[in-house]
């Protein structure tokens, strides 16, 4: 029987790909989308015309009530939830001088309260079947902080402190937590640079002179969810070409 992955976030950028990534492996795939998303359908309908068989869930996973009814309804029509990744995220940038606190909660909220909304659900499940993995998707800037990123860099770094905590306590269940910190991608988003920007201010600070590829993510993803990195737990796996170094 193949396990269920379930991907917040996963309609687009690094999420799309390891929708995609753990398909091609196997698992009975599982999206979230946010609830207002009016082209889910559509976007569904076009991965599914590819043979990848995704479903997808309305979910605001800043809310807890919704993130309870949310997997409720995926171990329902799908199956328990055996690896959760947990990439659902967004940012409000500027610097703290201008920030007020409707951006600072609503990225704390959406990037960092999202990970025990949602793993809170599928935690039990797990331990009483004696497997599971959950990937939190963090950032190189939660690890060396980044210029008008207070509120993200705050909740990316919060992620591998939940991780570190929540792998010595499931540890012996079977069940592991790591977290990835993925640097500049070559995401829609990234994409929408200037290049002038990209090549005078993000490319000379990567050593490998070049954007991450959502592939080389899902690939790690994949390998983090699989039987073979059992013994990988409560790491935070930097993957930025070189960018940052810890």
């Amino acid at each position: 029987m193949s396990r269920v992955a379930l991907v917040t976030g996963g309609m687009g950028g690094l999420g799309e790909a390891v929708c995609i990534k753990l398909a091609a492996l196997g698992y009975k795939v599982v999206t979230t989308h946010s609830p207002g998303n009016t082209k889910a359908d559509e976007w569904l309908a076009a991965m599914n015309n590819m043979g990848y068989g995704f479903k997808a869930f309305p979910c605001d996973v800043a809310d807890f009530d919704s993130c309870k009814a949310c997997v409720e309804q995926v171990t329902k029509d799908v199956g328990p939830v055996d690896v959760l990744v947990n990439n659902a995220g967004i940012t409000r940038d500027m610097t703290f001088k201008k920030m007020n606190k409707a951006d600072w909660d609503a990225v704390i909220s959406t990037n960092l309260d999202s990970v025990f909304n949602m793993t809170k659900q599928v935690m039990d499940g797990m331990l009483e079947r004696k497997w599971g993995r959950v990937i939190n998707v963090s950032s190189v800037n939660g690890q060396k902080g980044a210029f008008g990123q207070t509120n993200y860099s705050a909740a990316k770094a919060g992620m591998h402190g939940f991780t570190k905590a929540l792998a010595l306590e499931v540890a012996r269940s079977g069940v592991t937590v790591n977290t990835i910190s993925p640097g500049y991608i070559g995401t829609k988003m990234v994409m929408a640079i200037p290049q002038e920007i990209l090549d005078s201010k993000i490319l000379p600070q990567i050593p490998v002179a070049r954007l991450g590829k959502p592939e080389e993510i899902a690939g790690l993803v994949a390998y983090l969810s699989s039987e073979e990195a059992a013994f990988v737990t409560g790491a935070n796996i930097s993957i930025n070409g070189g960018q940052h170094m810890s």
